[in-house]
């Protein structure tokens, strides 16, 4: 509390842009948590950096399912980069200081990059589909050419998607200390520093903001039923087993994305603590795209096999 009164006094006045609070806690914590968190995000990197390495280099992975992931941890080194370095650089930062230009291109690139996983996990989910369902007609179906346009659909639609909201909420005036307090520029603080209300642009941008998560959603819920029902008319045992494999990674995926993003985005009002939704907030966009290498590749016995050979050379 003293530390945000602190930089209220200190930047309130002539400020040219927000102040990201972020994790508010003595120097030596700020550099403990800026170590943990470089950890981190070096970690994230090597490990999606190596599944697009080991999809490239093997031929026998240039399928389209292993084509989805490789595109897919593409998307998260740029995901997490879109807040992590910023947020390192606070830890480290007595002003915490971000222009406005900055704050509304952060905002821009996570909320596209989020929207655009969304729609990378319901095409992920219907490849799966096809593979399952539709086993003999699955060649002939998710072409090469297929799998590029979805990929292609995908980048395009979560870029164009959250223009809107940007450029509704960077035309509104904001007052006061200007202090976000967040590690991140997010459209709930925000909001909650404009001058006057503004509820047709909350409304707007709630709505805006929720569809690219529940439509997706119930896409993958939708397949994942259907994929569910097939599964159980396999008379073996051992077919049922294989099929829940190839899907169960990209299940735990979802859980762990929608799990928690779902919560924080449908109100982007100030409708939670702080520090609920700085945890929440981390878990999705820094945690999440940690661990997603891992699940895929110590769930996946092709991802492990490729690793190891690698790894061996």
């Amino acid at each position: 509390r003293q530390m945000k009164i602190s930089y209220m006094e200190n930047n309130s006045n002539g400020t040219a842009g927000f102040i990201l609070l972020g994790f508010p806690c003595s120097k030596e914590v700020q550099i403990l948590l800026f170590i943990f968190f470089l950890f981190i995000y070096i970690l994230t990197l090597i490990g999606n950096g190596s599944i697009i390495c080991v999809v490239h280099g093997n031929k026998r992975l240039h399928t389209p399912m292993y084509i989805l992931l490789a595109n897919f941890s593409f998307l998260e080194i740029w995901y997490v980069t879109s807040t992590v370095p910023n947020m390192l650089a606070n830890f480290l930062s007595k002003t915490k200081t971000i222009s406005f230009s900055g704050c509304f291109l952060q905002f821009y690139f996570f909320f596209s990059l989020g929207g655009t996983e969304c729609f990378f996990l319901a095409i992920m989910a219907f490849d799966r589909y096809l593979a399952i369902c539709w086993p003999l007609r699955y060649p002939t179906i998710m072409t090469g050419r297929l799998c590029i346009n979805l990929v292609v659909t995908c980048w395009v639609s979560g870029f164009l998607w959250f223009l809107v909201p940007i450029i509704l909420i960077s035309q509104l005036s904001f007052c006061g200390s200007k202090i976000i307090d967040h590690f991140l520029c997010d459209p709930g603080p925000l909001l909650a520093l404009t001058c006057t209300r503004a509820p047709l642009i909350e409304f707007a941008c709630s709505i805006v903001n929720s569809l690219p998560l529940f439509i997706p959603f119930l896409f993958i819920m939708g397949t994942y039923a259907l994929v569910l029902k097939a599964v159980l008319r396999v008379p073996s045992a051992a077919g049922r087993r294989k099929a829940f494999s190839t899907c169960g990674s990209h299940l735990a995926v979802v859980s762990l994305f929608y799990g928690s993003v779902m919560v924080m985005y449908v109100k982007p009002t100030s409708g939670h603590e702080a520090g609920t939704q700085k945890i929440v907030t981390l878990f999705y966009s820094v945690v999440t795209p940690f661990l997603n290498p891992l699940i895929y590749s110590l769930r996946n016995k092709d991802m492990k096999d490729a690793l190891k050979k690698i790894l061996s050379i």
